[in-house]
């Protein structure tokens, strides 16, 4: 399938029709309105007049990095297939315009802070004043109610850190947390906001009531963490295992180092009846015979030995042969991909996780990653993220605003 090029293409999709106001920077919440976007949503960014949105020139280590023709993937990622405005939404004049598009919007989506709302005039009452069947969306650090409700935060702080996700990801010898990766959390919580306003509009459609839809990095992680957090409640701290090289969670669900140092993943819960067969795959049947792995249960009391000899094994042969020979066996494995073979993955290529989008001139194609839904076994066309106020004049000409007032707004920096 060839690249689409430019911004915000013509839209199409289950959500074609629906308007969403984007008045939100950084990933988090941002990354709903691209998640809109793929749907068909008609996303229209609103950036500072002056600044735009800082994630545009982030730079964190290699995060900031620019690829071919300056594509940013930090910003491109969460931003691709909107139409971008610069407004200056402190203003009364740009306060004033930024009310008469929500009022001819479906959605109202925001990350910013409370008191920021406040400050803004841009509450929930504020926005339902000139638009009574407007969805309002927010995305928050914390949630919405108690002590820290008004306090940002970002998906290292809230998501990973606080929900205790950091701690139950770290090996118990580990003398330091585990870092997350960029955007680690803001991904899953932008997808999260994605689905509560789609929720929000059936809800409109199918009764005619509005909704407000709130979505918090804290509750998207504690959503991720059930299992231990539940467990946690019901039998204490003491029941969760941290596992790492030192204490594996039994033979066959645990990793191994290939002879060439990459590493395997073996996810084989049905006991028995895959033990023989991986066992004749590392042409070990000695192993299934062996009275200490006869059975899950002594598997599970001999786990220490039983490591030690499918360690033995699988670090005699190089992680090409491995993937030959475990192939055909039932049991589920996965080799530990680097992000370049992920990008080359068959499965991955296949269903069209990855599309291509190209820069404006034309001269540079790269990949986006679409959102994890297709409707109608159909993945996502994508385009690339707007450039910084691209669409001012086209958004604001389609909204009733005449040539004269777009003057006079720019020549008063109310908009750019």
């Amino acid at each position: 399938m060839s690249a689409p090029t430019g911004a915000a293409a013509p839209r199409g999709g289950v959500m074609s029709g629906v308007k969403v106001l984007e008045v939100a920077s950084w990933t988090f919440v941002p990354a709903a309105g691209a998640v809109l976007a793929d749907w068909g949503a008609d996303v229209i960014k609103v950036e500072h007049a002056t600044a735009g949105d800082p994630q545009r020139t982030i730079s964190l280590g290699t995060v900031g990095a620019r690829g071919p023709g300056g594509v940013s993937y930090v910003f491109e990622q969460p931003n691709r297939g909107k139409r971008s405005i610069g407004l200056d939404i402190t203003a009364d004049e740009g306060h004033a315009l930024l009310l008469e598009l929500a009022a001819r919007c479906d959605v109202f989506l925001t990350n910013l802070l409370p008191d920021s709302l406040e400050r803004a005039r841009l509450t929930v009452d504020d926005v339902r004043k000139v638009n009574p069947g407007i969805i309002y969306a927010r995305g928050t650090g914390q949630g919405v109610r108690g002590p820290d409700a008004g306090r940002g935060g970002f998906d290292s702080t809230a998501y990973f850190s606080r929900s205790g996700m950091a701690h139950m990801l770290s090996a118990p010898s580990a003398e330091w947390p585990l870092n997350q990766r960029p955007a680690f959390g803001d991904i899953v919580g932008g997808f999260a906001i994605a689905g509560g306003i789609a929720a929000a509009l059936f809800r409109r459609a199918t009764t005619g009531e509005p909704s407000v839809v709130d979505v918090s990095l804290l509750g998207a992680a504690t959503w991720q963490m059930a299992p231990d957090l539940v467990a946690t409640g019901l039998l204490g701290e003491d029941s969760l295992v941290r596992f790492g090289p030192d204490n594996p969670s039994g033979p066959l669900t645990t990793y191994y180092r290939t002879g060439d140092d990459r590493f395997l993943l073996l996810m084989m819960l049905q006991g028995n009846a895959v033990w023989p067969d991986l066992c004749a795959a590392l042409e070990r049947p000695d192993l299934a015979a062996d009275p200490r792995f006869a059975t899950p249960a002594v598997r599970t009391q001999n786990t220490a030995a039983c490591v030690a000899e499918l360690r033995a094994v699988f670090e005699s042969r190089p992680l090409a042969e491995w993937q030959e020979r475990l192939a055909g066996i039932s049991g589920v494995w996965a080799t530990v991909q680097t992000p370049t073979e992920v990008l080359a993955d068959p499965q991955v290529v296949a269903n069209g996780y990855l599309r291509p989008v190209t820069t404006e001139d034309g001269a540079h194609t790269y990949a986006l990653v679409a959102n994890p839904v297709q409707f109608d076994e159909t993945p996502p066309d994508l385009v690339r993220a707007p450039d910084q106020w691209q669409h001012t004049d086209e958004v604001l000409a389609e909204f009733g605003i005449d040539a004269d007032r777009i003057a006079a707004l720019r020549a008063a920096t109310v908009i750019a």
